[in-house]
């Protein structure tokens, strides 16, 4: 007669998980209540990384606000700051006018092209490691684990009836989980005002409006996405696996069962032979570590998020029953189906869509350096006066009427000269100069200013009915200069 104590071992030392994948597509009913996921503490350098990840995101996302970063006298010394009521981003010592949004599409482009590339190396490691939602999924997870224990505990606490016991890790779990879920909401809108001084607003009920909506919305999205929802986010709220399939091919490297060597698969008891049998044994440690709720066995799924942690419950087993690790692992598709041939495992790191993505993000990398290397602090637009298009004065002589709008991205005051590029005849001036001389215009530090300026050209001097010319402000200290072309109407036949 058996003894029942064998069925709950998968090997000498190691017990049967009861984890079911109760998230896999092949279970679920579209329209069930949710079933909760309990995954177990991994232990592993796959988790280490995680924890290392989690740990300097986190640190990011929250301490950032609070770097200072000295702009000069009368601009905001916050190092990261997104300054809507000014139309300025400042991230440490670049400053990008509301004119200069290429910069954050070039950012939005590199970042879409690495992410390409990353999924097809190394298929979902974003997913897996950086994306916010897996980042504060794990963080509650921790949070969860340190009020109501592991796997087993969690699941025994929950078919508990309520107690003193239970209520108290339940409500201390939650405030928590609210508690930082707040840090989030709150730390986002310290990325668009002074954070200490919204702070001290905030507190007081003194801040904008919009600073407590934003708070308690991303509060509550952080508190549902990740403490009650979790895999369902991934699952079917996010378009990335869907959209995942395009980017990757059977030379990325995926989290993968080795199938060639786990099967057959079943329990192992000791002294048995490992021959003519599959190194699984069928523990489901694998799926008792999966925040996803799948088996990594059943092959590629869309559920998968390619964390990792199954590797590592894999590896500890592997190295418990004396076999090799990797029996589940970072591996290609093209490699399995070698594997199970018989043959040797190729890599293929440089193929034509991995070079693509390669390619078309250096190329964007370096417009973008090219542009920040060459961007001057100066700035020159003008805009003619269309009503009237142009007056013609009592001594026969043309005027125009400009706006010159000049911006200068220096943190100190500049004294410019301005003059105008065509016939020389034309007579130039300024209304409201405030410098020296007529034809200067003083523009304080990190301005954009502008300026009515009148055009006069003589009646012997009009050949025609319009002149090319150019606008030009020159710097009287450094000679950095700025050119705009536009044109003067003379209404001459």
């Amino acid at each position: 007669m058996s003894n029942p104590a064998d069925k709950r071992m998968a090997a000498p030392g190691i017990s049967r998980s009861k984890a079911e994948a109760v998230n896999a597509a092949e279970t679920r009913e579209l329209y069930k209540k949710r079933e909760p996921i309990y995954p177990k503490l991994a232990h592993g350098k796959f988790r280490f990384v995680k924890w290392v990840i989690l740990a300097l995101a986190l640190g990011v996302y929250y301490l950032i606000p609070f770097l200072r970063w000295d702009r000069g006298p009368g601009a905001p010394d916050q190092a990261v700051l997104v300054d809507f009521a000014h139309g300025r981003f400042y991230f440490f010592f670049i400053e990008i006018w509301p004119q200069e949004i290429y910069y954050i599409t070039g950012l939005l482009i590199m970042a879409a092209l690495g992410l390409f590339l990353a999924s097809a190396l190394f298929g979902r490691v974003w997913c897996g490691y950086a994306c916010p939602q897996t980042v504060w999924t794990d963080l509650f997870i921790m949070v969860e684990r340190l009020f109501e224990g592991d796997r087993n505990a969690r699941m025994k606490l929950d078919r508990a009836p309520w107690s003193l016991n239970k209520a108290w890790r339940k409500v201390g779990k939650h405030a928590v989980w609210l508690a930082i879920a707040f840090a989030t909401g709150g730390a986002w809108i310290l990325y668009f005002h002074d954070a200490w001084d919204t702070l001290a607003h905030f507190f007081a009920g003194t801040a904008e409006p919009s600073a407590y909506v934003f708070a308690g919305v991303l509060t509550f999205t952080t508190y549902t996405r990740a403490g009650t929802m979790r895999e369902q986010v991934c699952t079917y709220m996010c378009p990335w696996p869907r959209i995942q399939a395009a980017m990757t091919d059977r030379d990325a490297l995926n989290v993968t069962y080795r199938v060639d060597r786990g099967e057959p698969r079943g329990a192992h008891k000791k002294d048995d032979s490992w021959d003519n049998r599959g190194d699984c044994i069928d523990c489901k440690q694998c799926v008792a570590v999966c925040p996803m709720g799948i088996d990594i066995r059943d092959g590629a799924q869309l559920e998968c998020i390619q964390c990792a942690l199954c590797i590592d419950a894999c590896d500890d087993v592997m190295g418990k029953v004396g076999r090799p690790t990797g029996l589940i692992t970072y591996e290609t598709d093209d490699n399995v189906d070698r594997y199970v041939a018989g043959e040797k495992p190729v890599y293929r790191f440089f193929r034509p869509r991995t070079m693509v993505y390669a390619v078309s993000l250096a190329i964007v990398s370096a417009l973008m350096l090219g542009a920040l290397l060459t961007r001057t602090e100066l700035e020159l637009n003008s805009q003619r006066d269309r009503n009237p298009n142009y007056v013609r004065l009592s001594d026969g002589s043309v005027r125009n009427g400009y706006t010159v709008n000049v911006i200068n991205k220096a943190n100190a005051s500049r004294v410019m000269s301005l003059a105008v590029e065509g016939d020389p005849a034309i007579g130039v001036r300024i209304l409201g100069v405030e410098a020296a001389s007529p034809d200067e215009i003083l523009i304080g530090p990190d301005r954009s200013q502008d300026y009515v300026v009148y055009l006069t050209l003589p009646a012997d001097a009009i050949d025609g009915p319009r002149e090319e010319i150019a606008f030009r402000v020159t710097d009287t200290v450094t000679g950095e200069s700025a050119t705009t072309p536009s044109m003067l109407i003379t209404g001459a036949e």
